[in-house]
């Protein structure tokens, strides 16, 4: 029962959402672009942290390299000079470390594509978040031009009435006037 009361509670306040923002699209639009900015920083968040990763186990990758290239080396060295226990734990230590180097290297290939795959969502978000933003532009801008084309076919019924009225065909040009500036004002002509 409380679960059914939940759900109606819901649906009122979604309706009562979606009223506010029917009559007030330009909030619609600023909580869009909002909502952008908000995901952009989560997304590049996570980008550096998961950048920092990646930093980390190149780290790791060059330090293991640098220990293969040496102990490489000392093994050869110890090989050349007949010194050949120190030159199988030298090669034990290789083996060891050629395996670290190897999941590292697994990893870090890993990490960049998991990285890539983040900035391609990123940016399939940005793309979709602005292609919305731009859909609320256009729907505003339409929403105006029809206000001002509602207050015109008004003013225009008024017109029609006093045409025969000498006294009120300077009124008549205000009102174009008017209806002119109308239509600017809602953003949809530049003024002439």
């Amino acid at each position: 029962m409380f679960s059914r009361l939940g759900k109606l509670i819901k649906v009122f306040f979604s309706l009562f959402i979606s009223g506010m923002e029917k009559r007030n699209p330009d909030a619609l639009l600023e909580l869009e672009q909002e909502n952008l900015r908000k995901q952009i920083a989560t997304f590049n968040q996570g980008l550096a942290s998961h950048a920092g990763l990646c930093e980390r186990i190149m780290g790791q990758v060059r330090k293991l390299e640098s220990e293969q290239k040496d102990l490489r080396a000392k093994t050869a060295a110890h090989l050349r000079a007949g010194n050949k226990s120190a030159a199988g734990q030298y090669a034990l230590r290789l083996q060891t470390i050629e395996a670290q180097l190897e999941e590292n290297r697994k990893q870090l290939e890993q990490a960049e594509a998991t990285y890539r795959n983040l900035v391609k969502a990123r940016d399939v978000a940005v793309q979709t978040a602005k292609a919305k933003i731009e859909g609320l532009k256009g729907a505003i801008n339409d929403m105006r031009m029809n206000q001002a084309m509602a207050e015109i076919h008004e003013m225009s019924s008024g017109m029609i009435s006093s045409i025969g009225d000498r006294s009120r065909a300077g009124s008549c040009a205000n009102q174009r006037a008017f209806a002119i500036a109308m239509i600017v004002r809602a953003g949809v002509l530049d003024s002439p």
